[in-house]
């Protein structure tokens, strides 16, 4: 049902040239070169643009791309649901951030598949952007994210309430304190999240409603993975701003103690995000519960 023509676009798209789109589809580069050229045609644009020896995507391609990525993603839906159908097998993909990976939902997505026969969860980890973008070319099913994002394309579900603190070693000299301020929080060795990420991003927007950057701290590593921020926080190479949600094994464990930043109030929500046409409200709910069964395993009270 779905158009070769698109399959070679996309490829072009994700490869930067015709040469190797057409070995990885298997095509002579020819067969690619006209698909795009009769997509150009149908549609009156003008998709790729060549700079010497690059390829690069127009304003009109990207639309293009974008619709193409939709419609492929729908068919492939498509199949999925009849396939279910006929062996009353369940499939859902569904997204959530890198922050997320480390705190209860991932083990509750685990707990739900556990107790279902047949379910199959297929989760991919990417920013909150890329989460969006994925949502909205039904790429994913729904997806787990901090923050709301006001898009009436989008339905929301409040998982829980989460909030930013600092991390530190269980021996590090602040561990003892119940708050840390700033003037000491500027004193210590930083090691945060990338300037993509909603924690961080969170962070600055607090320290800049208090006339604060985040030059004024000494901000020594930059990195993605929070699993390797909590094991260079255990080992005593700095401190780090954090969801608490994420530190809940750690600190069940007494591997890393948390504490407020005085004066910065850091909540967010965690929501689940589903497109206005997502049909299974229940396995929704199903995951709502389960999540606050695992919350409960890390000595958290439910909401």
């Amino acid at each position: 049902m779905i158009n070769p023509k698109l399959y070679s676009l996309l490829k072009v798209a994700e490869t930067g040239g015709f040469t190797r789109a057409a070995e990885q589809l298997s095509l002579t580069q020819p067969a690619v070169s006209q698909h795009i050229h009769s997509l150009e045609s149908e549609l009156n644009v003008k998709i790729f643009d060549r700079c010497g020896n690059e390829l690069h995507v127009t304003h009109e391609g990207e639309t293009v791309i974008k619709y193409a990525k939709r419609m492929l993603a729908l068919y492939h839906n498509l199949e999925r649901d009849l396939e279910s159908d006929k062996n009353q097998i369940r499939f859902l993909t569904v997204g959530i951030t890198h922050t997320a990976e480390s705190n209860p939902i991932a083990e509750a997505l685990a707990k739900y598949v556990n107790s279902r026969d047949g379910v199959t969860i297929k989760i991919i980890t990417d920013t909150i952007s890329n989460l969006y973008d994925m949502l909205k070319n039904y790429e994913l099913d729904f997806a787990i994210v901090e923050g709301r994002l006001n898009d009436p394309s989008l339905k929301h579900l409040m998982l829980d309430t989460d909030c930013l603190v600092l991390a530190v070693s269980p021996n590090h000299r602040l561990a003892k304190q119940s708050m840390v301020t700033i003037e000491q929080l500027k004193k210590e060795k930083m090691i945060l999240r990338l300037p993509d990420s909603n924690t961080r991003n969170l962070f600055v927007s607090s320290l800049e409603s208090q006339n604060m950057l985040i030059s004024d701290f000494n901000v020594v590593l930059e990195i993605n993975n929070i699993a390797t921020i909590k094991d260079l926080i255990r080992r005593d190479f700095g401190v780090s701003v954090l969801a608490k949600s994420s530190c809940l094994d750690e600190l069940s464990k007494k591997k890393i103690a948390v504490l407020p930043i005085e004066n910065l109030s850091m909540i967010r929500e965690i929501n689940i995000v589903y497109p206005q046409d997502f049909e299974h409200l229940q396995i929704l709910r199903d995951i709502v519960r389960a999540y606050n069964e695992t919350r409960g395993t890390f000595g958290v009270k439910s909401k």
